[in-house]
């Protein structure tokens, strides 16, 4: 597929970036984007024994720490 204009930028495309950058940094800082920041956390009793669940079921599962992720900075 072509790009009509030619602007085609690939994977680093540094306007699409500086785009989502800037509509990003607006929400953040709009009276709509404090609002959903200030709730982010917020769940039900019984949705938080749900998801401490989930965690414990998932540390169950786990084998331990990754040793090559480690003992990385020692390279």
């Amino acid at each position: 597929m072509t790009d009509p204009k030619g602007k085609i930028q690939g994977e680093g495309d540094k306007e699409a970036d500086r785009k989502y950058r800037t509509r990003t940094t607006e929400f953040v800082k709009s009276k709509r984007g404090q609002q959903e920041i200030g709730k982010a956390g917020d769940v039900s009793e019984a949705e938080a024994r749900k998801l401490e669940k989930y965690e414990e079921q998932g540390k169950a599962r786990a084998k331990g720490e990754d040793p090559q992720i480690k003992h990385q900075s020692n390279k």
